[in-house]
């Protein structure tokens, strides 16, 4: 909790001193869409963030991505049964190609899940419903507001309501070494800001199923990094599941819809920010 707790936090504080000096047209909001960053930030993205973390606490990390991920197919169901998205045989194909790649990356071939601890799976699975839930929520603001002005007031939220749930005193009274510093500003702007911000600004080009697909990407690029830094063994069914996420990236690339197909509020969004 300390550390999502300092992750929310500095990502808020750090956004809202870059934007109050070099862009304040991006920190205005409509007073009327308080709930909605509420549910956005303070429930959805605080999720997202603590489910994740309890979830590789308590099980192995490759599992946890692996269910993490599953969120990607929720995310792609909702799409078409409310948001009427349509259903192509190349998405199903980049879907399931997307998700037997995350599948052999991580290693799920070697998991036996159901000898896992059962909490782990509880906080995976709630891991992936919130990914979904943040997902769309965030494809829905982005009809209003910039990207990074929905992901500004998401960890805003987040941070008020994890402050509020578990009591922020620990991590301020903490000195940590100019060393430490360093860390935590990395995880902050490299592995939260930046990640999350490109995230969004990826939904608000290519919508939140395909940007979803395309976020499997991470555990391959992070096979690919461990095996060329850290020396880690790529197996033959790891590369294997790397090809097939690649595919499905370059699948989705090939079949283009058009922005007819998106919902009349995503329509609505990419013309104001044009």
């Amino acid at each position: 909790m300390e550390l999502v707790q300092i992750r929310v936090s500095l990502s808020a504080v750090l956004l809202g001193i870059f934007f109050g000096i070099f862009r304040r047209a991006l920190l205005p909001i409509r007073l009327k869409d308080l709930f909605y960053f509420l549910l956005l930030g303070g429930i959805a993205m605080a999720l997202v963030q603590v489910s994740y973390f309890y979830a590789i606490s308590k099980i192995q990390v490759s599992a946890a991505i692996l269910l993490q991920y599953l969120g990607t197919i929720l995310i792609a169901a909702y799409s078409i049964a409310f948001w009427h998205e349509r259903l192509t045989t190349a998405k199903i194909a980049a879907l399931f190609l997307a998700m037997g790649g995350c599948f052999l990356v991580v290693g799920g071939y070697d998991l036996h899940l159901l000898e896992l601890n059962r909490g782990g799976i509880l906080w995976g699975l709630i891991s992936a419903i919130s990914f979904a839930s943040y997902t769309l929520l965030g494809e829905r603001g982005l009809h209003r507001y910039s990207p990074w002005t929905v992901i500004f007031y998401a960890f805003l939220f987040a941070a008020l309501t994890l402050n509020i749930l578990y009591k922020p005193t620990v991590y301020l009274k903490t000195t940590y070494s100019p060393a430490q510093w360093g860390w935590l500003l990395y995880i902050v702007i490299m592995g939260t800001i930046i990640p999350f911000g490109l995230y969004l600004m990826g939904v608000s080009y290519i919508r939140s199923t395909r940007a979803s697909i395309a976020a499997i990407l991470e555990p391959v690029s992070a096979a690919l990094i461990a095996f060329l830094v850290l020396g880690e063994i790529l197996h033959p069914l790891q590369i294997m599941g790397g090809i097939s996420a690649i595919s499905a990236i370059v699948l989705l690339q090939l079949q283009r819809e058009h922005d007819e197909m998106a919902p009349e509020f995503l329509r609505k969004g990419n013309n104001d920010t044009q």
